[in-house]
């Protein structure tokens, strides 16, 4: 029987053993039992089933077992046919964005690699002095202030490319503008209707965008998005087309798109002008909770609660590499600002680093004890000198020009470190490179829902569970 047993091909798909157990009148499952178990029973019932038969001096036994094997093949077959990859025709607006993106794209990348050439003149003895007093300045990190921001948990907090206001986002769904550092608040925008669960800034917002493009955008599970102007409190304008609640948003780095993350299990491209939805994109199995593009504009990511991280071309509209690895859900994603390394946040408690050039991972770091919902890269794209930052001045006046003509020196603090939030109430700070822990800001009561990173560098901001946000600065200040 046990030779026989061997010679008996059963499915390896879970489903399919338990329609066949089913369909010889057995327990489809057993107490402790698990896939494995379960298909070692099938084939265990099958061969008996052939020998009792064979026995009485049939063979209908091997006739039903074949019967079945073609059953499974087909069924096979037809779940292979509906998990195939494929494409549908795009409009001429995806067209033409796709063009407009590759054209962006190419010249920010042109220009990062030749910073990049730029930066490896540096004398090393300058590197090592710069990144050793960033480290230092990190570790003097302390809590500079602290508001009450709402009634309800704070989901989201957001700098302005200013450095001048920051945005929370609240789950009673009303949006706020703060000043910084003093955090005043400044205007309420109220829209929505639900928890609002994203919120992103126009790359050139405060940064003399005109009237006639909105300043920031919001998602919120009233499955809208709503894009608003600093001076006004009602939204200027709505999307439509989600089908459940919308939980990130960000603009696309050249600022004529917006990419949208949803519990529908799908993200979106939206044309900012024109207000219409450019594509619609699925490949996650479950929920996508996050969503960033890459600082040249060419790539985005998008995490879900399938465990699983996804990086698409933005120019071909092609998916090009899964980042597996988590053993849990992503809830945070950001790019570093060297174009080619995606950090994750997950419930599995840590964090990996994922490096394009390799198509692998290339750390994991245990970052908590509960599960991580932000991570977010030091991005120095519009930022002021770290030096005249450490001077403590926080109404300074912001250099606002492009990163191109940003000082050597500030480049090479650009993506140097890390920040993550999760349930454990902490904030933390991790060195880029090594990776190692250099600050813990411990302050909320209870789960930090978001964080983010001022682009002179001079504060870190988060928000909480306990309707709290607060600044976290250098001691100097």
């Amino acid at each position: 029987r046990k030779k026989l047993a061997r010679t008996i091909a059963t499915p390896t798909d879970d489903k399919l053993v338990k329609e066949q157990l089913r369909k010889l009148k057995h327990p489809i499952c057993l107490f402790g039992e698990d896939a494995g178990d379960r298909r070692n029973r099938l084939r265990y019932i099958l061969s008996k089933l052939a020998m009792e038969q064979r026995a009485s001096g049939g063979d209908t036994a091997d006739g039903q077992i074949e019967t079945m094997a073609i059953e499974d093949d087909d069924a096979m077959d037809e779940d292979e046919a509906q998990t195939e990859e494929f494409y549908t025709e795009g409009t001429n607006e995806l067209l033409q964005a796709r063009r407009d993106i590759a054209v962006f794209s190419l010249a920010k990348a042109r220009a990062r690699t030749e910073r990049q050439r730029e930066d490896c003149t540096v004398d090393l003895a300058d590197v090592r002095k710069r990144r050793q007093d960033l480290v230092k300045r990190l570790d003097s990190y302390s809590n500079y202030g602290s508001q009450v921001g709402d009634t309800r948990p704070i989901s989201r907090i957001l700098f302005s490319p200013d450095c001048q206001s920051l945005l929370t986002s609240s789950w009673s769904g009303a949006i706020k503008l703060w000043d910084v550092p003093h955090c005043r608040p400044i205007r309420t925008f109220c829209g929505h209707t639900d928890r609002v669960g994203g919120i992103s800034f126009h790359p050139k917002a405060t940064l003399g965008l005109g009237d006639e493009t909105a300043d920031f955008a919001s998602g919120a599970a009233d499955t809208l998005i709503h894009l608003w102007s600093l001076n006004k409190e009602r939204p200027i304008a709505k999307l439509q087309g989600h089908q459940s609640r919308v939980v990130h948003v960000q603009h696309h780095p050249n600022g004529a798109y917006l990419g949208s993350a949803s519990y529908d299990g799908s993200w979106r491209l939206w044309d900012i002008a024109s207000q219409k939805e450019l594509l619609l994109q699925e490949g996650h199995s479950r929920e996508i909770f996050a969503l960033r593009f890459q600082c040249d504009g060419a790539l985005v990511a998008t995490g879900g609660l399938d465990g699983i991280c996804r990086v698409w071309d933005m120019r071909s509209g092609r998916s090009l590499v899964t980042i597996e690895g988590h053993a849990k859900e992503i809830f945070g994603i950001d790019w570093s600002p060297n174009g080619y390394q995606v950090a994750t946040g997950s419930a599995d408690n840590t964090i990996r680093i994922f490096d394009m050039r390799k198509l692998g991972s290339i750390y994991q770091i245990p970052a908590h004890k509960s599960l991580i919902t932000d991570v977010r890269f030091f991005h120095a794209s519009h930022a002021a000198s770290l030096t005249a930052s450490a001077s403590g001045d926080g109404d300074r006046d912001m250099d606002t020009s492009d990163d191109s003509t940003m000082q050597r020196g500030d480049r090479l603090c650009d993506g140097q470190y890390l920040v993550s939030a999760s349930n454990d109430g902490l904030v933390n700070i991790w060195s880029a490179g090594d990776w190692k822990l250099q600050k813990s800001l411990a302050g909320h009561v209870g789960k930090v829902m978001s964080v983010d990173i001022a682009s002179n560098g001079s504060y870190i901001a988060s928000s909480g569970y306990d309707r709290t946000f607060k600044l976290w600065g250098p001691e100097e200040f």
